[in-house]
């Protein structure tokens, strides 16, 4: 999925399967997992009142994880993020991740608010070093006046201070081809979170290579993005959590050369 010239991207797992218990009571089995399954990193929640960053560092470093990114959700104040900004950089990675963007039966407006609060979030990662990410879900797909709503957002901020976490199983629950969607914004694309589709009519989540999106096109779309990390997310499983990211992992290696 990339140029010769270009490094292989490291890849993570989102704790998100993992579930709260786990990720509350047994944080450090939960990394040690990620390890032996063969991770290179770690994508976490808002970890601050579990856990100190510099703890979280140092555990990480412990089991040769990085840390890919922290990810919360919308705030409507920009100061609102400056604990997690710092918190993030403290605890050894550049990424701030956000989904959401309030209230969205407010329509088009919701955007267009959000779209100045990240504007102003994204500056104030910049001026510390680091790099703001919107991650998308399904809804943002909505149309409003001919433009789906995240292409909207993508308009109304800037390109230098709010880039992309692309979540490919909601770029196709919305609609859209993950591998089209991906070409046409890759100038933005700063991370990716890997998530497969079930082939069944509730199209929930499942292990990557058991479902239907198509990542060998999507790998091909970000041959020239030059990622640092690529994110395996699977919001739950019916399996037990370790199997299941075992499982994705060997998927991306074996069948994606990651």
């Amino acid at each position: 999925m990339r140029r010769k010239d270009m490094a292989k991207p490291k890849v993570a797992c989102q704790l998100i399967v993992f579930g709260r218990d786990a990720i509350t009571n047994r944080l450090q089995g939960v990394f040690e997992d990620l390890a032996a399954a063969g991770y290179q990193g770690a994508e976490t929640g808002d970890l601050s009142a579990q856990i100190s960053a510099s703890a979280l560092k140092d555990t990480l470093a412990k089991l040769n994880l990085g840390l890919a990114g922290c990810h919360t959700g919308f705030q409507a104040k920009p100061e609102a993020y400056d604990k997690l900004i710092a918190y993030a950089k403290d605890a050894g990675t550049k990424w701030v991740i956000v989904s959401g963007v309030g209230d969205r039966k407010r329509g088009m407006a919701a955007y267009e608010d959000a779209a100045k609060v990240f504007n102003e979030v994204g500056k104030r990662c910049k001026d510390q070093g680091m790099v703001f990410c919107y991650h998308n879900h399904s809804w943002e797909f909505e149309k409003f006046d001919g433009k789906t709503a995240l292409v909207r957002l993508y308009e109304l901020t800037d390109p230098s201070l709010v880039k992309l976490c692309v979540d490919m199983y909601w770029v196709q629950h919305g609609g859209e081809s993950p591998a089209a969607f991906t070409q046409k914004h890759l100038s933005r694309i700063a991370l990716v979170h890997f998530k497969d589709m079930a082939p069944t009519p509730d199209r929930t989540f499942i292990e990557l290579g058991r479902g239907t999106v198509d990542f060998p096109s999507v790998c091909k779309a970000l041959s020239a993005a030059n990622l640092e990390w690529v994110t395996v997310e699977q919001d739950r499983s019916t399996l037990p959590a370790k199997e299941s990211v075992t499982i994705s992992r060997k998927y991306v290696k074996d069948k994606l050369g990651l």
